[in-house]
Order: C-alpha cells, then structure tokens, then sequence
C-alpha cells in the first residue's frame, strides 16, 4: 500500500522539478538577451553636452610629458597641439573621440569618458615607437696583438643603429655593372631597408624638434598678442590650413603665422 500511495508523490516532485528547470533556463535566457541591449540603452541615454577639456599627453613608459603632439577631434577634424609640459585644452563634446600623434610614438585614439569632470585633468597615454634591429655577432680566430700604448681614436657620433654596412645614399645605376653585390644589397637586403628607416625616422624626428622652436603657443601668443585660450583657438584654426612643412624655416614659420592671423581676424569680424 506504502509503494503504491508513494509514486503520485514522485510524480509531483518530478514534475515540480522540471518546471523550476525551465523556469530558471528562460531567466537566464532572457538576462543575457537583455544585458546588451540595456548597455546599449545605457549608452543612448547619454546627452551630448559640450564640455572644456584639459588633458596632458606623457609618455606610457616613464611618464615623462610628450610635446608638440598634434590632437584631432575626429568628429570636427579641428585640432590643437601639447605644450612644453605635454598639456592641452580644447572645447568638445563629452562623446568626442581624439586621434593623437607624436614623433617617435604610435598613433593613439582616444574616446573621452562621458563623466570626466570639466575641473580636472586628464591624462593621456602614448606608446613609444620601436623599430627591432636585429644584432650581428661577427666572430674569428687569429693571434692575439699587443695593443699597449696604441692610442685609440676618436668616438663616432654615428648611431649604433646607422653604424656598419649602411650606405650613405643610393648607389647609382653603374654600381649594378661595376659593383652589384654592393647595388643587390642595397636593394633586396632586408637589413639595409631596415637602416634607411631608421636614419629617415631620425631625420624627420630632428626636423620636427627644429620645427618645434619655431611654432609653439608662445611664439603665437608672442606674435598676436593673443591670451592663453585665444592662442588655442587660433592654433586650432592655423593647423587645419597646413601651410608648414618639417623644411619650414623660422621666417617661414613667423610669416605664416602673421598672414594666417590676418584672415582669422577678417573671418571672425
């Protein structure tokens, strides 16, 4: 009688445990449907408001400030450059997003969180642009020579990395008939490509540092008497024309600004 008075009993758990089952798997299923769309609508519920942003642009490995780095809101395509000191400020939306780019570091994009208060700064940070240059390890057998009381010569200033079987420039057409294992490896050699990037990545770094004298916020400030939030308005507005080149001398540079200043005023009348 025990046995038979049981099995409705078991029915019912059963049954009982099934639905709870199905219960639980429909709310899981529905919480993972709707946590994307919730973060979305989180998103969309954000106004965009138009804020005064300071920021300083440092370096990612020590921290040291990055200058005369140019910054562009890539929505408007206006832009500004750091300072000395690696800071910056320029009017944009809290949903903004800022490409940045520096010589010797790689190119950055930023979005600008949309609660950073307007009181303070925020820091931004650049990673340093490596170039791997594989070593040489040259290694011989031969009599070993007294050197003492030879004199030593004189340090190169060359670079580590430009030093050895680099060429100075390209060789010239007849080197392929008179010298072509010299003209083969100037052009198939991995190694000598290499080189040559590195010597022009230096190159264009110097003429950018030299440029870097020559336009900065208190040259222009210097030049139109304008203030500090002045200035970077109307740097905003000189950068766009891109009338400066690495080549630039300071004549040029003071010229330009001079002649730009002019028009902005005229536009802004």
């Amino acid at each position: 009688m025990g046995g038979h008075g049981s099995c409705p009993v078991k029915h019912v758990l059963k049954y009982l445990f099934l639905c709870s089952m199905r219960i639980a798997f429909s709310l899981i299923l529905l919480l993972l449907i709707g946590l994307p769309q919730a973060s979305k609508a989180q998103d969309d519920l954000i106004d965009p408001v138009l804020i005064f942003l300071k920021a300083r642009l440092v370096d990612k490995d020590d921290g040291s400030p990055v200058g005369y780095a140019h910054i562009v809101n890539l929505r408007t395509r206006g832009g500004t450059t750091t300072n000395m000191q690696g800071y910056f400020s320029m009017e944009i939306l809290n949903v903004d997003s800022l490409a940045i780019s520096a010589m010797g570091y790689m190119k950055e994009y930023v979005h600008i969180p949309p609660f950073h208060p307007e009181d303070s700064v925020l820091t931004i940070y650049a990673r340093p642009l490596r170039i791997a240059i594989g070593e040489v390890e040259v290694t011989g057998e031969g009599r070993k020579v007294n050197m003492d009381g030879v004199s030593t010569g004189k340090p190169s200033d060359i670079a580590p990395e430009l030093r050895g079987d680099a060429f100075d420039k390209k060789p010239s057409v007849l080197a392929a008939i008179f010298s072509p294992a010299s003209f083969l490896q100037y052009h198939l050699s991995s190694r000598e490509k290499e080189k040559r990037e590195v010597r022009a990545a230096m190159i264009s770094d110097a003429q950018w540092q030299r440029l870097s004298q020559y336009y900065n916020k208190e040259v222009v400030m210097h030049l139109t008497g304008l203030n500090n939030a002045e200035a970077d308005t109307f740097m905003i507005y000189f950068n766009q024309k891109n009338v400066l080149s690495t080549h630039s001398r300071e004549y040029d540079v003071r010229e330009a600004i001079l002649k730009q200043y002019d028009l902005y005023q005229q536009e802004n009348q």
